[in-house]
């Protein structure tokens, strides 16, 4: 599994800030999370307990499928992780963990801001890309 360096920079640092006994509650909580979601993700992407499912109005815009994993569920202002396949086979990149968008709004999720995905291999267009193109 991969992550962009605007994903395994934070990483790198909790890590090291966790090892050091440096992280704070919040932190320790939120980083807690993120471990276990990286976890599910790397053994089985399909996971029940990361509700993941494609964003359809991502996978559009960056044309490439994005995924959305629960990385908190039940609390206010819960946080997401985006991914993507690839760019290898059998290969994950995260994009980014942002807090959950409202679907209700009509641009909720043109705000997400996600890393771009390394390009050691082309990847596949999703279907929606493809008839998009023609």
């Amino acid at each position: 599994m991969d992550g962009v360096p605007e994903i395994q920079e934070p990483w790198d640092t909790f890590f090291q800030r966790k090892k050091v006994g440096e992280l704070n509650a919040d932190e320790e909580e939120f980083f807690g999370k993120w471990v276990k979601l990286v976890h599910f993700l790397s053994s089985n992407p399909r996971h029940p307990g990361l509700n993941t499912h494609e964003i359809d109005k991502l996978s559009v815009l960056f044309g490439i499928k994005i995924f959305e994993a629960y990385l908190e569920n039940t609390t206010p202002a819960a946080r997401r992780m985006f991914w993507a396949y690839g760019p290898d086979t059998k290969e994950i990149t995260l994009l980014a963990v942002e807090h959950q968008p409202d679907p209700n709004k009509k641009h909720a999720y043109k705000q997400i801001r996600l890393s771009s995905l390394p390009r050691k291999a082309e990847l596949p267009p999703t279907k929606k890309t493809q008839k998009k193109r023609h």
